[in-house]
């Protein structure tokens, strides 16, 4: 009798694409997207405003986009890839590169004509005013 060693990691080899075969059942299918990757995100909300700061370093501010529609927020661009003249042998390449996008739902209580936007230090700034709540007009019964 021959025991086999048992190797737990084995099993998530197939994880992402397990994953992958997942969403593409609910037609997010992300290998016919144009989006190449996704900048990590920080969602706040103060008691004026909503804040979204999306880390997209390497960028110039002219190639981010920033636009909102039906209540969509939605930062969108692409980091060109740095091409040397050089040659040289990788021996590991982790940054990302080609387009990105990300979508966030607003809520209705934003002044979308207010929100502004900045980028510094490879981080993009978006901050969303919140507007007055409107409260329901109280009628006196005679």
């Amino acid at each position: 009798m021959t025991l086999v060693r048992w190797k737990p990691v084995r099993n998530l080899i197939s994880f992402p694409y397990e994953i992958d075969r997942f969403f593409s059942d609910f037609g997010l299918n992300y290998d016919q997207s144009d989006t190449v990757w996704s900048p990590n995100v920080d969602v706040s909300e103060t008691e004026k405003n909503y804040e979204v700061k999306a880390e997209i370093p390497g960028l110039k501010k002219e190639d981010i986009k920033v636009t909102v529609e039906d209540n969509i927020l939605k930062l969108s661009g692409e980091k060109k890839y740095e091409e040397e003249t050089k040659e040289k042998n990788y021996h590991r390449v982790e940054r990302s590169y080609g387009k990105f996008e990300r979508s966030f739902r607003l809520p209705k209580e934003v002044k979308k004509e207010e929100i502004k936007a900045s980028y510094k230090n490879g981080v993009l700034d978006v901050v969303i005013p919140k507007a007055e709540e409107v409260k329901p007009k109280q009628i006196a019964v005679s």
